[in-house]
């Protein structure tokens, strides 16, 4: 057989290739055959796994996102609450100042009253005994030593009669 040395080359190639499989066969041929449709099952076995977990990792994203968006509302009507809060006790501290502040005008009010009617009194104490200290020295001027004794005598009978 007289063949181009490239084409002798390759037919040996060839048949090196078919010996090859035969040998593979013989060897773990259905071992082969098997496991690649095995394999394949294997893999998409895995992706299954896979795509569920991928599934399970986007609803808990989900649930994530959510919880971050009712954090947010949560935060809102907390700041709400504190502001009502706030706004109450504002409230009941004004009340309570306002009261107060109407107790020390009633106290100043009553003590003003107080001091007033002491100053008349003192005023009026102060009067009547300069209207007597008056009346005792124009007594004096016009009451004579005798008219003074028949007084005390008077005074007496009075006293020593009741």
């Amino acid at each position: 057989m007289n063949m181009h040395p490239d084409l002798k080359n390759q037919v040996w190639r060839v048949i090196n290739f078919v010996i090859f499989i035969a040998v593979l066969y013989y060897a773990g041929g259905k071992k082969l055959f098997t496991f690649f449709p095995g394999r394949s099952k294997e893999i998409e076995s895995e992706l299954n796994d896979l795509d569920s977990r991928r599934e399970q990792a986007e609803a808990k994203l989900a649930q994530v996102e959510q919880s971050i968006a009712n954090l947010e509302e949560e935060r809102e009507k907390v700041i709400a609450q504190a502001k009502a809060q706030g706004e109450a006790l504002k409230a009941e501290i004004i009340a309570k100042a306002e009261s107060a502040a109407e107790m020390i005008k009633q106290q100043a009010k009553v003590s003003a009253e107080q001091e007033a009617k002491f100053a008349l009194e003192e005023i009026k104490a102060d009067l009547a005994e300069k209207v007597t200290e008056a009346a005792e020295a124009m007594i004096k001027k016009k009451l004579k030593a005798e008219d003074h004794k028949g007084l005390i005598n008077d005074s007496l009978t009075r006293v020593v009669l009741n």
